[in-house]
């Protein structure tokens, strides 16, 4: 990411991709996903690559493995699948891949997800972690439940300018062995 500098406000736009994990949703009908790309966009970031794959654990692990080795991309983000049914994998799907958990992230998920929804929340096993250098966060199938992830904590936390701290100024340093 070095080749990437802050504009003249201080703002660093990153690589997203986003994945939606689902086996009923089609890009016609993918509320979820199009409101991150919205949410995204709006904030000046840059989309990647947008896709949709199956509830399946070797597809998910698949598309995310592939993002977390492309070097254009410094930021995935999935939704659906973090649920408790059968079919909902996408934890056990991403966690292997990851390098480190931010166990945070899904502790402050369901907090602030709390608030709209009270104690259903607890169904919810949103993820977040590094991946190779790559920042990946697994977040729950409903458009409300990335409105909450999104606006309570990756908005302010993919900007450079957040203080005291943020995940962008400790992309550089993610690799570090």
């Amino acid at each position: 990411m070095s080749e990437r500098q802050p504009d003249d406000n201080g703002f660093l736009a990153l690589p997203i991709a986003v994945l939606t994990v689902s086996d009923s949703r089609t890009e016609a009908d993918d509320k979820s996903g199009d409101l991150l790309v919205e949410r995204l966009r709006k904030a000046g970031h840059e989309l990647v690559e947008k896709r949709i794959v199956p509830d399946d654990i070797y597809q998910v692990r698949a598309e995310v493995s592939r993002w977390i080795a492309d070097e254009s991309v410094r930021v995935v983000i999935s939704t659906g699948g973090t649920g408790i049914t059968g079919r909902d994998t996408t934890p056990e799907a991403v966690r292997p891949l990851l390098d480190a958990e931010v166990e945070g992230f899904g502790e402050l998920f369901r907090y602030l997800s709390f608030q709209d929804i009270g104690s259903s929340t607890v169904q919810s096993r949103a993820v977040g972690g590094v991946a190779n250098g790559t920042l990946v966060f697994c977040l729950p199938g409903s458009s409300g439940a990335c409105r909450t992830a999104w606006d309570g904590i990756l908005q302010p936390q993919l900007d450079l300018r957040t203080k005291p701290c943020n995940f962008v100024s400790l992309i550089p340093r993610m690799r570090e062995r």
